[in-house]
């Protein structure tokens, strides 16, 4: 099969499209041909090595991590799909590679496609969906009447997440330029914050929750925002205590995410802030879950670009650039 491939961790290193062998799959597994995948700042996190301590791919490597596309035939155990389904999934950390033409998935990961969705705008929805879902109903618990700052709602999450979170009953402040504030309000942003003339922490007050996705500077002007009993919820970083004992990682790298997180939480603590990292895992089940979320409306897709297959890595340049609205995707075949 063809794939495009990492030879080396290196920041803003180039992919090679490559010939590698067709994946084998185990009893629980399932082998999908991948008709369109989509691009994150994770693929780019991921080949630039910053994530290497505790997600250690052995180079060359297959990067992407959204899929949609067809079963071709499942294993042994497997009961809940059969060759011909189409569905879409965020495998697992440890067996990515979705930018190649087939791929073996856990089928705990893996669910059926939305119905009313092209296989383009599928493949747009499992990381963010899964990362918004995990957020604001997992960790936040977001109710009815609650007041949610989502940043940078024009973004892949933030256009997912704006929609969850208005879904969930709550009103919900957001951030863009100006050029993107009717896009946001169109998702059900209630307060419009232009990031380019107007600082949020003097314009917000008494939130529930902020899901931050920007810089340490913002994480901590984040804090002002939030009510006592808050949360701040970080998809950014730095990483915690927590999250390094969910991954079962060594006393080092526990240590070492403790100093790296040590000033937000103290911060926190002071204001009577809940802090959390969160780096979203696999969910085949939540993916059902907004499978049906999408199909009754209350969730659009917004896909800014489509790309072929052969300019992978041009789709992946777009991304880091920042500006794209919504999610990048890649048609596979």
């Amino acid at each position: 099969m063809k794939a495009f491939v990492v030879d080396k961790y290196q920041k803003k290193g180039p992919l090679r499209l490559a010939d590698m062998p067709d994946p084998e799959i185990g009893s629980n597994d399932v082998l999908v041909r991948i008709e369109a995948t989509a691009i994150n700042l994770l693929d780019s996190k991921v080949r630039d090595g910053e994530f290497k301590l505790f997600l250690p791919y052995r180079p060359p490597f297959i990067l992407g991590h959204d899929l949609a596309g067809t079963v071709v035939r499942v294993g042994a155990d497997v009961q809940q799909f059969k060759a011909g389904d189409e569905v879409y999934a965020r495998p697992r950390d440890g067996r990515v590679g979705t930018f190649a033409e087939m791929i073996a998935v856990d089928a705990a990961d893996l669910a059926h496609k939305p119905a009313n969705l092209s296989m383009e705008q599928a493949a747009s929805i499992p990381l963010v969906g899964l990362t918004a879902w995990q957020a604001l109903v997992e960790v936040g618990q977001v109710k009815p009447g609650q007041k949610v700052f989502i940043q940078a709602g024009s973004g892949g999450v933030g256009t997912f997440a704006i929609q969850l979170a208005k879904h969930l009953g709550a009103t919900v402040a957001t951030t863009t330029s100006a050029a993107n504030a009717e896009l946001v309000r169109s998702l059900g942003a209630d307060v419009v914050i232009d990031y380019k003339t107007q600082d949020f922490e003097q314009v917000l007050s008494g939130y529930d929750l902020v899901l931050n996705s920007q810089d340490a500077k913002t994480l901590a002007k984040s804090l002002n925002v939030l009510k006592p009993g808050g949360k701040l919820i970080s998809i950014s970083g730095p990483p915690d205590v927590p999250f390094a004992k969910s991954l079962r990682l060594n006393l080092f790298l526990r240590f070492v995410m403790r100093m790296l997180s040590r000033g937000i939480v103290k911060k926190a603590r002071r204001r009577d802030v809940d802090y959390s990292f969160l780096f979203m895992r696999a969910d085949g089940q939540q993916l059902t879950e907004i499978a049906k979320l999408i199909e009754s409306g209350a969730i659009i897709p917004i896909v800014d670009k489509v790309f072929p297959f052969t300019q992978t890595a041009d789709a992946l340049a777009y991304v880091e650039t920042a500006r794209a609205k919504g999610k990048v995707v890649v048609r596979v075949l």
